[in-house]
């Protein structure tokens, strides 16, 4: 590897400096030569006590055979730690290599050390910049980065190019230009804007109007150093004065080219402007490099400003990222507020429909309750009735359990069982009064029928009274079988009394059903004595027909009779003179006759001296209609003429 290295050292410097290098070497460069070779011995008093010769020596160029050395002088890459780790390091994986591997062919294409996809230049550049990715994680890989190690790697091993590329990146601001976030060039931009703009307005004013933006063509040249503007020959000498003086050299060599095209850039817009600072500005110092240096070096460039301006960029950037800070916070804010109002248009949505199932839900409820309302007003009423039912029988309870010295039927029961016996007692009394006026009319009957003189007729009368008395002694037994009734329905109320007493605590309700059962039996006991008494009126009726029969029958022969009493009747004139001479007993027929004749004053006695016929309180009754039939046969004989 050392011999390659060696060989691709003599190779790329061969390349590099092709157009100086010479078969016969002139006074000189032979001069240049020792000179630098002595420096190189010499470096560290050269570094200290001239300074100011070397810097002007680098400006004119470094001899390619001796720039290898030098950059790592210049850098102090000599003795880096990290040149010992750089085999170990290739030996691990990088998180970065599919993007390294993809872009070395992109670095320097036309180079012969690195054309061919296989080739020594692109192998040995992908080893560096995974080695580095691998030292320096937080910067990794950054695309511009490949043509400063591609540049390296044209003059040194590729150990001592890694070296002299971390010692770049730590010491020339390189690794804060190719952080992520690329902080540094930022500030570059900006500070060459102010240079663009205090040393070049007009050209700065045109590029404003185009709104050609110095980020445009200007960050090239900060991340690759002008070696993807320039030719070799030119990069290289640029880098030359990078290596010892820093990233002035990239201000001052990008003023020398604006104020060199002012003219002609004025002249272009945002297009033509693009093209011609990639294909016009490149070559326009192929020829004369130190043209370009001398240009640069013309510039002016003040550190301090530099600084000054470096202060202004680090208090935006503070306020911008403030601000950013802000902006990410409010946006954060905005987001979470969006997902808020998303949730709460959801919510809101959700509650809708909520509100829309409450309002059915209301409605429904409300339909429910009206019904429940209905519902419960009639509960309410039977439950009221209920109530007022259970008091009732909760106060007829109390009544009951009060009585138990002095027990009494309820008050319904007790007036509908007087009822039924004052009907009963009415119906008797009807009874008695309809047996009292027969026994009037049947008295009335015997007291005419003793005026009639035929003692055949009398007797067959007093069979007929006899028989009507046998009918009034059935009346009676009848009367008194419905009075022996009446008492044991008495009996039984009574009876019924005394069993509610025993049996009315705790038992009201079937003491009730005992009551209902007890008047269910009154009240066919009565229908019983209806029906008696209906058969009773039934016998009455056939007895007043046959009574009816009799009458007339009786009056038939009081018809006939009325003739023989008219002829009688002077035959009784003639007695009256012998029955007050006789003043004997007189017959019952003979007292009636006397009395029915009117001889008040000789038979005033008379009713003294009849026969005892006492009829019973039952006979009367029987004779009642029959009493009627005596009546009209009286009215009868009394509205017939009388015979002279």
């Amino acid at each position: 590897m050392r011999s390659m290295n060696g060989s691709r050292r003599n190779s790329g410097s061969s390349l590099v400096s092709s157009s100086s290098a010479s078969s016969n070497l002139s006074h000189l460069e032979e001069d240049t030569w020792i000179l630098w070779g002595r420096i190189v011995n010499e470096w560290d008093e050269w570094r200290k006590k001239k300074e100011k010769l070397l810097k002007e020596l680098i400006r004119k160029g470094i001899p390619h055979h001796f720039r290898a050395i030098v950059w790592q002088l210049l850098c102090s890459a000599t003795d880096m730690p990290v040149k010992n780790q750089y085999s170990e390091l290739l030996k691990m994986s990088s998180p970065c290599e599919k993007l390294i591997r993809r872009d070395i062919a992109r670095t320097y294409p036309e180079h012969e050390f690195f054309k061919g996809q296989d080739s020594l230049g692109q192998e040995v550049l992908f080893n560096v910049m995974k080695a580095y990715s691998l030292v320096d994680r937080e910067v990794g890989y950054c695309q511009g980065s490949a043509f400063i190690v591609g540049l390296l790697l044209m003059q040194m091993p590729e150990e001592e190019a890694f070296c002299v590329f971390v010692r770049l990146m730590q010491e020339y601001r390189l690794r804060e230009l190719f952080k992520p976030s690329m902080a540094e060039l930022g500030l570059c931009i900006y500070q060459f804007e102010y240079m663009l703009q205090e040393q070049l307005p007009e050209l700065n004013i045109h590029f404003r109007s185009q709104s050609f933006l110095t980020s445009m063509y200007a960050s090239s040249w900060f991340l690759t150093l002008f070696l993807t503007t320039f030719p070799l020959p030119v990069a290289t000498r640029v880098f030359d004065i990078f290596m010892y003086e820093g990233l002035e050299i990239v201000f001052r060599v990008g003023m020398a080219l604006l104020q060199f095209n002012q003219a002609e850039l004025v002249q272009l817009d945002m297009e033509g402007m693009s093209q011609y600072f990639q294909k016009v500005i490149p070559h326009q110092f192929d020829s004369c490099p130190d043209k370009l240096i001398l240009r640069a070096f013309q510039v002016k460039y003040n550190p301090k400003k530099m600084k000054r301006l470096e202060k202004e960029y680090a208090a935006i950037k503070n306020k911008e990222m403030e601000e950013q800070i802000e902006i990410k916070r409010l946006r954060t804010e905005n987001r979470l507020l969006k997902q808020r109002i998303e949730t709460l248009e959801k919510e809101s949505a959700a509650l809708a429909d909520r509100l829309i199932q409450g309002q059915v839900t209301r409605a429904q409820e409300a339909e429910e309750n009206y019904i429940i309302k209905r519902e419960l007003a009639v509960v309410k009423q039977r439950c009221t009735s209920a109530t007022e039912n259970l008091q009732r029988a909760q106060t007829t309870i109390r009544q009951l359990q009060d009585q138990q010295g002095n027990p009494r039927f309820s008050e319904e029961f007790v007036t509908h069982l007087e009822t039924e016996l004052e009907q009963s007692r009415l119906r008797e009394s009807e009874t008695l009064g309809a047996l009292k006026e027969m026994q009037d009319k049947v008295l009335d009957m015997e007291k005419r029928n003793s005026l009639l003189p035929d003692e055949d007729n009398v007797v067959r009368l007093q069979e007929e009274l006899q028989a009507l008395a046998l009918r009034e002694a059935e009346a009676v037994k009848s009367l008194t079988e419905l009075q022996q009734q009446v008492k044991d329905l008495s009996d039984s109320w009574q009876a019924g009394r005394g069993q509610i007493q025993r049996t009315v605590l705790g038992q009201a309700e079937q003491t009730c059903a005992g009551l209902r059962e007890q008047l269910r039996l009154a009240a066919a006991q009565s229908k019983g004595l209806q029906a008696q008494l209906s058969e009773s009126h039934r016998k009455h009726a056939e007895a007043q027909c046959k009574r009816e029969e009799g009458m007339i029958q009786g009056q038939l022969n009081h018809s006939d009779a009325a003739q023989y009493i008219r002829q009688l009747k002077d035959h009784i004139d003639e007695l009256k003179a012998e029955i007050r001479l006789l003043r004997g007993p007189l017959a019952f027929g003979a007292v009636g006759l006397g009395t029915r004749l009117g001889d008040e004053d000789s038979l005033g006695s008379s009713d003294e001296e009849l026969p005892p016929f006492a009829l019973t309180h039952g006979d009367i009754g029987d004779l009642r209609d029959l009493g009627d039939m005596g009546d009209s046969s009286d009215s009868e004989t009394e509205g017939a003429p009388t015979a002279p």
